[in-house]
């Protein structure tokens, strides 16, 4: 599929994110196939998943496009942080690689462009995950088929909020001509729909979707009394 196929199978859709923290008992292949499922039983137009195992074991069990990354520790560059992340993800059967593609140095040296003409010539598409415009300019400019604003608030410097970065979003649709993905605590459907209206291509939903462990806290923190 060519990006631009992809990319109108993907306008105004939501793609679910089925992944789940180390630690938490959702983390588990077969829990995370079910949970892809699900969502594309429920109307999902794609799946964002996390390591090459469970990428390719989605990719295998539901009919939909996978945006595949490889979160490799909790520090800086973390999301599919170097070409042999991105490649392992595109052989595990991704169509779309998800990738940091913010300012910080990446941990073998490489460039993010470099990232990108691997994964191209490897015959999947690339997703730039960023913080700022400055960063989704620069994304595209290296040749990303899509870029999500999945890291704003989560790099020093960025704004933190509580809901999603709506100023990026209409800002990056301003300026760039690849799809801008909205991703990033988007917490329920009112906040996705005005993602679209501020000029998103497209939605990521997770943790308001997939996460029960997180959803649970939250429910009883909002219950507590002292």
């Amino acid at each position: 599929m060519t990006a631009q196929e992809l990319a109108a199978s993907l306008q105004g859709k939501l793609i679910v994110s089925c992944q789940a923290p180390p630690g938490d008992p959702m983390r588990e292949t077969g829990t995370l196939v079910r949970l892809a499922q699900s969502a594309a039983a429920g109307g999902a137009a794609a799946i964002r998943a996390n390591e090459p195992e469970v990428v390719a074991a989605i990719a295998a069990a539901v009919d939909l496009p996978v945006i595949g990354l490889w979160k490799d520790g909790d520090i800086g560059v973390y999301i599919t942080p170097t070409v042999r992340h991105a490649l392992a993800i595109a052989a595990a059967g991704a169509a779309v690689v998800a990738a940091d593609a913010t300012d910080r140095p990446r941990p073998d040296g490489s460039t993010f462009a470099d990232l990108v003409t691997a994964v191209h010539e490897a015959g999947a598409l690339v997703m730039a995950d960023v913080s700022t415009l400055a960063e989704g300019l620069a994304a595209a400019a290296q040749g990303a088929d899509f870029v999500s604003t999945t890291l704003s608030g989560y790099v020093p410097g960025t704004p933190k909020q509580t809901g999603p970065d709506l100023d990026l979003v209409a800002a990056l649709s301003a300026a760039i001509d690849v799809p801008v993905v909205a991703e990033g605590r988007i917490n329920t459907p009112e906040e996705a729909a005005e993602a679209l209206d501020r000029g998103a291509h497209s939605i990521v939903v997770g943790t308001a979707i997939t996460a029960p462990t997180a959803l649970t806290t939250r429910f009883v923190a909002g219950i507590a009394r002292p």
